[in-house]
This record gives C-alpha cells, structure tokens and sequence, in this order.
C-alpha cells in the first residue's frame, strides 16, 4: 500500500523549510517540489525551450534558465505564470508520482507552495499549512532574498489563490511559525494526530 503523502503548504515567507527540515531530521522523506522543479527546468531541453519560446527569450542564457529574469517576467503578470507553471508543474506531478510509489515509509511529504493550481491536491491525502503574519513573511524574504517589498508582495498576490483555496482539501492541519510558538512541538502534534488516522487512500496518478 502507497505511503500516505502529506503537503506541506504556505506562501512564500511562512516557513515550509523550516517544517521540511525538522521532518527530515526525525526521518521522513520530503519532496520539495520548488527545488525538483528548478532541477527539471536545468536538465529537460523541452522545458527551457518552451520558456524560451513561450515567456521570455531573455529567461535562457546559454543553455540555461536565468531565474531572476524569469521572475521578473511572470510575477505580476498572470498569463505567464499561468503558462509557466503549465509547463512545468505537469512535469513535477509526473516526478512526485514515481517518487511516491517508490517510498517504504508510512508517511512521506510533498512541500509546495502551489499545491491548488499545480494540481498536486489531487495527490495528496492531507495537508500541513504553514501560517506567519503576512509583515513578517514579507520581510523574512527581503532579508533572505535581497529584493524589494514590492516584489514579495507580487509574489503573495499570485500565490493568493493556493493561500486562500476556494475547495481545501477535507484535512488540513495548521502549524503557526510566527516567531513566538515553537515549530517542533506542532510537528509532533500534527504528526501524532496524522498517524491516528485511518490508512492511505490510493495513490493517484498525474
């Protein structure tokens, strides 16, 4: 029986990462779908062509994506990011998908920011939604980042539809990284509750 998979969500800013590496450090596998997805956009020439073509000519330099500039184009601009994650995101489904049924473990992770309209919803068994007050979450990314708020908060804004989804999933659990709970004790509590459960349902195919 497939493990049950479990998303870990928020927008940029709230600290999924931080949830990810706790879990890993207590054992668990997680699939970050942000770094597989650069990872595919690196090594798959039809990705980077597509880009290329379809988003903007100035995103690939060399052979390779130029990811400030491709932020730069599709932030702000939904037609594009909606083109891009098109791209994409049918790609990493296909990748999480044989990398679920190839888990032993009970219960792995899938992080992702866009688990709503990238389609991965329909993956998953549940999800952990990592909140943090929308100033901090904007200047935790100026700080690690080095950009502008205006640009953190174009990018909160076209993530607005997966933070505020209009059909969540039926379990959704919510852990609090606001810099005043400690994370690791919600970890323990959703993880007890999660394992309470009943087994898996199926995996479904992207």
């Amino acid at each position: 029986m497939a493990a049950r998979l479990i998303a870990i969500t928020g927008g940029i800013g709230a600290g999924k990462s931080v949830v990810s590496r706790v879990l890993r450090v207590l054992g668990f596998e997680v699939f970050d779908c942000d770094a597989e997805a650069k990872a595919l956009m690196d090594k798959d020439i039809e990705i980077r062509q597509r880009i290329e073509a379809e988003i903007c000519a100035e995103a690939v330099v060399d052979g390779k994506i130029n990811r400030q500039r491709l932020a730069a184009e599709v932030f702000g601009n939904e037609k594009k990011l909606s083109r891009l994650n098109s791209i994409v995101h049918n790609a990493v489904r296909v990748w999480l998908h044989k990398w679920h049924a190839a888990q032993l473990g009970d219960i792995v992770f899938v992080e992702s920011a866009i688990l709503y309209s990238s389609g991965l919803s329909a993956m998953v068994d549940e999800e952990w939604r990592v909140v943090a007050p929308r100033q901090l979450r904007v200047a935790r990314v100026m700080r690690r980042n080095g950009i502008a708020a205006e640009a953190v908060t174009a990018r909160m804004d076209a993530q607005r539809a997966d933070e505020e989804p209009a059909e969540p999933l039926d379990i959704v659990e919510t852990i609090v990284n606001d810099d005043s709970h400690a994370v690791l004790p919600q970890v323990f509590q959703a993880l007890a509750t999660t394992t309470s459960r009943r087994s898996p349902r199926l995996s479904v195919k992207p």
